[in-house]
């Protein structure tokens, strides 16, 4: 009787990602719709930037050609190198700063935005060796990359985002529309 206990148990304990990062979401990024991301943020104003699970690249069984994070001839997210207390020497990036590409196996390609600003702290390189990591597991060693918000903008960085709640809320508004014949 312990044992079926202990099982129930388990199964109902929530993961690391649910117990500690709070999720936001930012719905058809620059427009394009669909393109979903999603940021986890720690109570310690660490964000980790992932795709959403309604994010084009997770759907319709998609395979990953390539991942670049050289966003420009003279700008690549795999220089950035970040040293001591403060995280000196990291990229600043806006709320609308490309992080990479992403190409899939039919040529289409998408950017993913870091949605935030802050310093760069850390792009996830093992994505490049292995992309099916961004498909299989994109909340934990899929993500894309980890920004550390200014101190004075860590409470005002959720205003541009949406909760879990209102994530949903978009997304059924939006199966509804596609949905309705035109």
């Amino acid at each position: 009787m312990d044992y079926v206990e202990q099982k129930d148990t388990e199964a109902t304990a929530p993961s690391v990602i649910d117990r500690y990062y709070t999720r936001w979401f930012r719905a058809d990024m620059k427009g394009k719709p669909c393109e979903d991301h999603c940021i986890l943020q720690h109570s310690n104003r660490l964000c980790v930037v992932t795709l959403a699970e309604t994010h084009p690249i997770l759907q319709n069984g998609r395979a990953i050609k390539s991942i670049n994070y050289q966003i420009s001839n003279c700008c690549s997210r795999l220089n950035n190198k970040v040293s001591g207390k403060s995280k000196r020497g990291g990229q600043f990036v806006t709320d609308f700063a490309p992080l990479c590409r992403i190409t899939c196996m039919d040529e289409t390609e998408y950017t993913i935005y870091s949605c935030i600003r802050g310093r760069l702290l850390e792009v996830n390189e093992s994505i490049l060796e292995t992309p099916t990591l961004l498909l299989e597991k994109p909340f934990t060693e899929g993500y894309i990359a980890v920004i550390l918000p200014k101190f004075e903008e860590s409470k005002s960085i959720t205003e541009n985002l949406l909760s879990r709640e209102e994530f949903e809320s978009v997304v059924s508004k939006r199966t509804v529309a596609q949905s309705q014949p035109s």
